[in-house]
C-alpha cells in the first residue's frame, strides 16, 4: 500500500482511489487551482502538485506536509520539507518532538496558491516531503551529528531545506551543513529568545545555545544577522549585550508593538544584501495568546500578521534554508499553534528564489 502511493505519487493515487473523472485532471486553468495534475513542465519534469480539496477530502491519505508526495531523498528537488523531531534540548516544557507530525496534519488545510502575494510555488519549484531525520532521542550530541550528516546530503543535491522542528537546538547542526556548502551565512532569526547562552546546567548544546555555537565556529556572517521579537525577563540587565557585541542587529519586541514590520524588513533586506541567508523562526516569537503550544512562552509577543510580514519581507533574499521550530502539540489543545506553523512554512516556501508570482 505504501509503495503504491509512493510510486504513483499522491495526486495520481488520489485519482485512482476516489475515481476522479479524467476530464477533471489537467484540463482546467492553473490560475484557478481547480485541477490536480496541470501540465506544467520544467526541464522535462512535471512539478509535484498537491491534490486539491475540491476533488480529494483533506482528511484522506497519508499525512505529508501540504499533502505533497513523499520522497525518500532530496534528489531532483528544488525544495523539500523535512522534520527533525527532537525536544531533548528543551529547558522547560517538552513535546516539540511531536511538532513535525502535528504540523503535517494541520497543513492539510493549505492550498496551492498564496492569495496574498499571488505566489505559485508548485508552478515554480519541484517540492516534496522527504520525511524525518532519524534522530537519537537518548543522545543529543549524536542527534546533532545525524542532523548535520542528513543536511549535507540534502544540500549536496542543490535542494533548499524547509525544516519542521523540533526544538531550536537543531539550528546549530543544520547551519553546520549549510555553512559547509555556502560559507558563513546571514541569519534572520525570529524568536522571543536570543539563544546565545554559553553553558546551561553544564551543557553547551541545547535550545538556548545554538547561535553562540554558530558564531564560535564561524558559521554566521555576523554583520548580516538580525534577531527580531526578543523579550522576556533575563539573567542580566541586558540579555542581548553579547549579540550586539558580535555585530548582530537586535530588534526587541518593544520596537515592534503596534506597527507594521514591512519598513523593518526593507532595512533587513538591505543589510542581508545578495549573500546566502538562513531564516530561523521560533514559534514562541508569537504571543502565546496566538501560539500557546510551545515550550518557553513569553507574553507580549509578535502577532501572526507581523510573523507573515517578516517572512514576506524576505522575498528577494538568497534564502538557502529555513526552519520553523518549537511547536509543542501537548500544549496546543486546539491545534492552532501547529496550524500557524504550517502556514508560516508555506509562506517560507513562497519567498524562495525562482518563485513565480501572478
Amino acid at each position: 500500500m505504501f509503495s503504491f502511493w509512493r510510486n504513483l505519487g499522491l495526486t495520481r493515487a488520489a485519482a485512482v482511489f476516489f475515481s476522479i473523472p479524467r476530464q477533471a485532471l489537467g484540463q482546467c486553468s492553473s490560475r484557478t487551482g481547480g485541477c490536480l495534475i496541470p501540465n506544467r513542465e520544467s526541464s522535462g519534469s512535471r512539478y509535484n502538485v498537491p491534490p486539491s480539496a475540491e476533488f480529494v477530502a483533506r482528511v484522506s491519505g497519508i499525512s505529508t506536509m501540504a499533502k505533497l508526495p513523499y520522497r525518500e531523498t532530496a534528489d531532483g528537488l528544488d525544495a523539500a520539507f523535512i522534520g527533525v523531531p527532537i525536544d531533548t534540548g528543551t529547558s522547560n516544557r517538552p513535546g516539540a518532538r511531536f511538532g513535525p507530525r502535528q504540523i503535517r496534519a494541520e497543513s492539510a488545510l493549505l492550498r496551492a496558491y498564496n492569495s496574498g502575494t499571488r505566489a505559485a510555488p508548485y508552478e515554480s519549484l519541484m517540492v516534496a516531503d522527504i520525511g524525518d531525520v532519524n534522530v537519537n532521542l537518548y543522545d543529543l550530541k549524536d542527534t546533532c551529528k545525524r542532523i548535520t550528516e542528513a543536511y549535507r546530503k540534502i544540500l549536496a543535491t542543490g535542494c533548499i531545506p524547509l525544516t519542521l522542528g523540533g526544538d531550536h537546538t537543531i539550528a546549530y547542526p543544520i547551519l553546520q551543513a549549510v555553512a559547509e556548502k555556502h560559507g558563513p551565512v546571514g541569519l534572520v532569526h525570529v524568536d522571543a529568545h536570543a539563544d546565545t547562552s554559553d553553558v546551561v546546567l553544564g551543557e553547551r548544546i541545547g535550545h538556548g545555545t545554538p547561535f553562540r555555537r554558530c558564531v564560535e565556529e564561524g558559521l554566521l556572517d555576523c554583520q548580516r544577522v538580525v534577531q527580531i521579537g526578543l523579550r522576556g525577563s533575563g539573567y542580566s540587565a541586558d540579555s542581548y549585550e553579547w549579540s550586539r557585541a558580535q555585530g548582530f542587529r537586535v530588534v526587541q519586541v518593544e520596537e515592534c508593538w503596534f506597527k507594521s514590520l514591512s519598513p523593518l524588513m526593507s532595512e533587513v533586506r538591505a543589510q542581508m544584501g545578495v549573500g546566502p541567508v538562513y531564516l530561523s523562526f521560533d514559534i514562541d516569537a508569537l504571543d502565546p495568546g496566538f501560539a500557546p503550544g510551545t515550550g518557553t512562552p513569553e507574553i507580549a509577543g509578535l502577532t501572526p500578521i507581523q510573523g507573515v510580514e517578516i517572512i514576506r519581507g524576505c522575498r528577494g533574499l538568497n534564502l538557502v534554508g529555513c526552519d520553523l521550530v518549537e511547536v509543542s502539540p501537548p500544549y496546543d489543545t486546539t491545534g492552532n499553534t501547529a496550524l500557524t506553523g504550517a502556514n508560516l512554512l508555506f509562506e517560507m516556501l513562497c519567498v524562495l528564489p525562482k518563485m513565480k508570482y501572478y
